[in-house]
């Protein structure tokens, strides 16, 4: 498949990749949003009188809003639009930032009316947070030609990655200053700007934005069935889950997620106390992998494009899975077993970036997939993935009390494996139907 030359001749616009930099915006004041609990934990658990099983059962109640609502989120995005959507959903996070800061501290509550209330919050923020990956999908499907997906939802994480570094230093800046409330009323107003610049700019479809010239439109219109007029029952989620496809790639997706929440939850851990690194050597080693991760994810998401226009969809979309699941899960276990703690770091480093090479391929094969339901199939697809993030956070210590952490740090190469089999039989030129 070869990108679709105009036939006008005229050159395109680009309104789409100024687009796609307001939704990278969104996504970074996502993280800024969603992250910020982390940064501020140790404030808030000292005003709050909180212990760390406290704490565990508050930062459960976001992902338990977060997982919920991977599916309606996307659903809402199918149906109401992307424009609509992420406007409202930003919006929301900015006011529940401020809900946050009010919460009531133990001098004019109850124990129980403080941890109770800051749950009940967090599980909104994971609720308002989670349609974000899902109503992605519906607007980089429609901002960009098919087999164009995967650089721009690649480059979409790279953003979410950048937003989660961004907000340590400034947050611990400000909490140091201003104290956790106050800091959280600070950095509010970035939801309310990021709701507005992409209401005003934005539009759900390029034949509705009026920069778009006949060129541009004509590009991203190329390969792609007509819009739906009208979808016969059932409806577009039910579609969604009965797919096999959507199901198999959501498979192979949590199975890549167990690796990357072996990084997320216990890399740190397994940097201090099993290869015995000082803190601060620790969290270098941590930040760099972070970085390698975020160029995995934009250079995967290229090769993906790139094998599109070659092949077709679906080895175009099979290739970067393959390749960066079976690498991930050599360097792995490599770096698992061997014993020199540089070399097995410096392989566990590099064992997220060919990790990270897969998010955008991911991501596009959903979008391929979902068709005129990529919404509901990305909300499938991030709803498996974080289902896994649970599982890892059970099965890891499991195993390590068992056996050990070379085999519980090792036990991730399997997933990956598995993960690569499964993507094998995943059809990315095979769309849900909708007759």
């Amino acid at each position: 498949m070869t990108e679709a030359q105009p036939a006008t001749g005229a050159k395109p616009t680009n309104v789409r990749w100024i687009v796609f930099l307001v939704l990278a915006l969104g996504s970074f004041t996502s993280y800024v949003l969603r992250s910020n609990i982390s940064v501020a934990a140790p404030a808030m658990m000292e005003d709050l009188r909180l212990s760390e099983i406290q704490w565990g059962w508050v930062l459960a109640a976001f992902t338990a809003g977060y997982a919920i609502f991977q599916l309606p989120g996307g659903v809402c995005g199918d149906r109401w639009g992307p424009r609509r959507t992420l406007a409202t959903i930003a919006i929301l996070w900015g006011a529940l930032t401020i809900v946050t800061a009010a919460v009531p501290g133990p001098d004019v509550a109850s124990a129980g009316v403080v941890i109770g209330s800051l749950m009940l919050v967090r599980f909104a923020v994971g609720a308002v947070h989670a349609p974000v990956f899902p109503v992605q999908n519906c607007a980089i499907s429609q901002w960009f030609p098919a087999g164009g997906w995967a650089l721009p939802l690649g480059l979409q994480s790279t953003a979410l990655t950048l937003g989660a570094a961004a907000v340590a230093p400034v947050l611990a800046w400000l909490i140091l200053g201003f104290g956790w409330r106050i800091a959280f009323l600070m950095l509010a107003p970035a939801g309310f700007i990021a709701g507005g610049i992409w209401w005003w700019y934005a539009r759900d479809l390029p034949s509705q934005h009026a920069s778009v010239n006949a060129a541009e439109h004509e590009l991203i219109a190329a390969d792609r069935p007509p819009p739906a007029e009208h979808v016969p029952p059932p409806p577009g989620w039910l579609r969604v889950l009965k797919n096999r496809d959507v199901l198999l790639v959501t498979l192979s997706y949590s199975c890549m997620n167990f690796v990357f929440y072996d990084v997320f939850n216990w890399f740190y851990y397994y940097l201090v106390e099993i290869r015995h690194f000082d803190p601060g050597t620790a969290g270098l080693v941590t930040s760099s992998q972070w970085i390698a991760g975020a160029a995995g994810a934009a250079a995967g998401g290229w090769v993906c494009d790139r094998l599109c226009r070659i092949s077709g969809l679906r080895w175009g979309c099979r290739w970067p899975i393959i390749i960066g699941m079976l690498t991930s899960a050599v360097l792995l276990a490599g770096g698992a077993t061997i014993a020199n703690p540089i070399v097995a770091v410096s392989m566990l480093a590099v064992c997220f970036f060919f990790n990270q090479l897969t998010e955008g391929t991911y991501w596009a094969t959903s979008v391929a997939v979902g068709g005129h339901f990529a919404g509901a199939a990305g909300g499938v697809l991030n709803t498996g993935a974080n289902a896994m993030g649970i599982v890892n956070s059970l099965l890891v210590p499991l195993i390590a009390s068992a056996f050990g952490w070379t085999v519980a740090m090792a036990s991730g190469a399997g997933f990956a494996v598995l993960g690569a089999l499964l993507v094998l039989f995943v059809r990315a030129d095979r769309p849900v139907r909708i007759d």
